[in-house]
């Protein structure tokens, strides 16, 4: 079945979050840094707020555990807007170029409601989607297929008419066994060889 409907990840595919960008200069080593992300800030308590948690409970729920560390969480949302680096180089032009040629365009991303709104209208290459779902407003996360199946329901979507672009080999995993087909994105370089092959572009 054909190819009628494009679907993006956010992060590391439309636009650069990393939490380093921040966290480097704020604790002047890169060092302190990756420790603070590996073990206070992880990504695994990030995710909680992508699904919806507020992020005033996770930082007091962080603080109890590491009440040392208590400025420093407060700042990683306090200062979050600093680990955005803006739109990936190439991507826009991608998004663009589906769209003129008469592709649906979607996003699916693991974001907190209360820091996607910080960005959603910074960035041009957003405004090209004909719609979205951000998990922190719907508390629900990728991979789990309750997340896939509100997509499909929310936009009238054929799965099978899908094609679902995410740099997490989980979500592109998950996104399959659902019945998207799905493709990792390495790059806007190996992503154009990808929708080449596939007779997409």
């Amino acid at each position: 079945m054909a190819v009628t409907t494009i679907i993006f990840d956010f992060g590391a595919v439309l636009v650069d979050w990393n939490p380093h960008r921040m966290l480097d200069k704020y604790f002047g080593s890169v060092e302190k840094a990756d420790w603070f992300i590996r073990n206070v800030c992880t990504s695994e308590w990030n995710t909680e707020m992508d699904g919806g948690k507020p992020f005033a409970q996770g930082i007091a729920e962080r603080s109890a555990i590491y009440p040392e560390y208590a400025a420093d969480i407060q700042a990683y949302y306090d200062r979050w807007i600093e680990m955005i680096g803006g739109e990936i180089p190439g991507m826009r032009e991608v998004v663009a170029e589906l769209k003129a040629k008469g592709y649906k365009l979607y996003g699916l991303t693991n974001w907190s409601a209360e820091t996607f709104c910080l960005v959603r209208d910074e960035y041009p290459v957003f405004g090209l989607l004909d719609g979205m779902l951000v998990s922190g407003e719907e508390h629900l996360l990728k991979p789990s297929p309750e997340i896939f199946q509100r997509l499909v329901d929310r936009f009238g979507l054929n799965p099978a008419e899908c094609l679902f672009i995410d740099d997490n080999a989980a979500n592109v995993e998950g996104s399959i066994a659902f019945g998207i087909p799905a493709t990792r994105f390495f790059g806007v370089d190996s992503l154009r060889a990808d929708l080449r092959e596939r007779g997409i572009i």
